[in-house]
This record gives structure tokens, C-alpha cells and sequence, in this order.
């Protein structure tokens, strides 16, 4: 019997060599700077686990996570399904979608630090085309901090709609109309083929949306920084914004210790998505 090769291995040793250089080696350095107190690169100290209990014990961290883990719970809860239901309304106009599909994914491309500021003077009070609107209503965004929580995630849900509608759109595209015709003919509900035959074909590509949208919303900080730099009265103050205060701050040990934490909160809910995931399939 021939005996089984596997050198083919090989041939993806650049690609993971690459990926150690730039993702394994400097998250090593991040965690070793945890466990220092940095002045300088030349001025070093040790301090163990000192900056890691700080983090821990403080009101204010586990504030802001609690925050961070509501704005990604609310995240979620707007977008997947407002997603899945545009998604739906475009695969009913057949080679047309295309066109909103194009419209929905154009956001994506917009540059990360000009999403604040178009939205900013979008609801300007003066000059934007919502502003006299909004401020008609009494939507204020710079002293009331549902109504900042409420800009965020319009910002948020403008800006990545778009991944929401493709990936689903895709996933809905792939049923074979086999389906369909069966359920046409049994003369199953739109609410039955969306239940037993749509959402479970789609279920993998909305794993990879939730997975997606969670990492991206849970690591939000142009927008709410731009938009209202973690107020009013730290209303929106993320895990994000205090870790770029941290690096701003010159405070690397301290900063270093939060972000292997905010690692560590990220690496421990995908590991549980995942086991879930799995889980289910089997």
C-alpha cells in the first residue's frame, strides 16, 4: 500500500509564516506588556499580575463591558433580521436585485472615519437634511444618552446592513427551486417556507453573520467616539474608547493589560459560538 503524502502541507507554510509575523508575534508582545509598567522601551518594569487585578476589581470596566455586550445584543437584534427581511424582498425581483444589492453594500466601502462626520451633518440642526426634524421631536443627541445610544446604532446599522443583506441573499440564492415547488405545491405558507425550508439553508451563512457582527460591533470606537467621544455622563462609553484612552495616555502596561482581556471577553464568545454551532449540527 502506498503509503499517504503529505507535503502538500507545505505549501501553506508562507501563508502561516506570514501570519505569525503579523498577528501571532505582536499579540505575544501585547500580553508580555501586560505584565509590565512601561515608562520607555528602555525604562521597563515588572509588576506581574497588578495591572489584570486593577482592570478586574474596577466598577468602571465591568460598566463598560456591560455596555459593549448590550450595544452588540442590540446590534444583533436590528440587523439580522431587518437583513434577512431585505434580503428576502430583493430575492423577489429576480436578476434586478443585483442593483440593491449594490445600493445596500455601498456603505461598506465608505471610509471608517468619515461615517461619523457624514452622519453628523446629516442631523445638524441647522444645515442637515434631518436636523430641523429631529430637533423638532426633541432628539438630543449631546445631552441625552438613549438618544446618543440611538444615533450609534443607526450609524452601526447603516454602515453594516449591507453584510447582513449580501451573505443572506447569497445563502437564499442557493436553495434549489426543487424546494420551492414541493412547498408550492403542498401549499405551505410564507411563514412555513421562510421556518422549515429558508432559515435552516441559510443557517450557516447567519452563523458567519453573527459571528462577524458581533467582533465588529463589540470593537466599536470611531463612531461613538466621533459622535460623542463615550458621553453624555459616559452613557456610551465602550471597552474601546477607555482602551484608546489608555494608549493616548501613554499608560502601554495598563493598556496592554486591557486589551489581552478585551482578547481574551472576544476569544471566549466565539469559542462558545462555535461549540454551540457545533453542537446544534450535531
Amino acid at each position: 500500500m502506498r503509503p499517504h503524502d503529505n507535503r502538500a502541507w507545505l505549501l501553506i507554510l508562507p501563508a502561516l509564516t506570514l501570519l505569525g509575523l503579523v498577528g501571532a508575534l505582536p499579540l505575544l508582545a501585547v500580553i508580555n506588556y501586560g505584565f509590565h509598567d512601561i515608562f520607555t522601551l528602555q525604562d521597563v518594569y515588572w509588576v506581574g499580575l497588578q495591572w489584570f487585578t486593577d482592570i478586574l476589581q474596577s466598577d468602571r470596566f465591568l460598566a463598560s463591558l456591560g455596555r459593549s455586550l448590550l450595544f452588540s445584543t442590540l446590534a444583533l437584534a436590528i440587523q439580522v433580521p431587518l437583513g434577512i427581511s431585505v434580503a428576502l424582498l430583493l430575492l423577489s425581483y429576480g436578476k434586478r436585485a443585483v442593483w440593491g444589492l449594490m445600493l445596500v453594500a455601498l456603505p461598506l466601502v465608505v471610509p471608517w472615519n468619515m461615517i461619523p462626520m457624514f452622519w453628523l451633518g446629516l442631523i445638524d440642526a441647522k444645515t442637515g437634511l434631518l436636523g430641523p426634524g429631529l430637533a423638532a421631536v426633541g432628539f438630543d443627541w449631546k445631552f441625552t444618552g438613549w438618544h446618543t445610544w440611538t444615533l450609534i446604532l443607526a450609524v452601526d446599522t447603516w454602515h453594516w446592513l449591507g453584510l447582513v443583506v449580501v451573505l443572506a441573499y447569497a445563502g437564499l440564492s442557493a436553495i434549489p427551486p426543487a424546494y420551492m415547488q414541493a412547498a408550492a405545491i403542498d401549499g405551505a405558507s410564507r411563514w412555513a417556507v421562510f421556518r422549515f425550508i429558508q432559515l435552516p439553508k441559510i443557517a450557516g451563512a447567519l452563523a458567519i453573520v453573527f459571528l462577524l457582527r458581533f467582533v465588529d460591533s463589540f470593537m466599536i470606537y470611531t463612531e461613538a467616539f466621533a459622535i460623542n467621544a463615550g458621553g453624555p455622563s459616559d452613557a456610551t462609553r465602550f471597552l474601546s474608547l477607555e482602551l484608546g484612552e489608555e494608549i493616548k495616555g501613554f499608560s502601554y502596561g495598563q493598556a496592554a493589560a486591557r486589551a489581552t482581556l478585551y482578547f481574551l471577553i472576544v476569544l471566549a464568545v466565539v469559542w462558545a459560538f462555535v461549540a454551540a454551532t457545533r453542537e446544534r449540527e450535531a
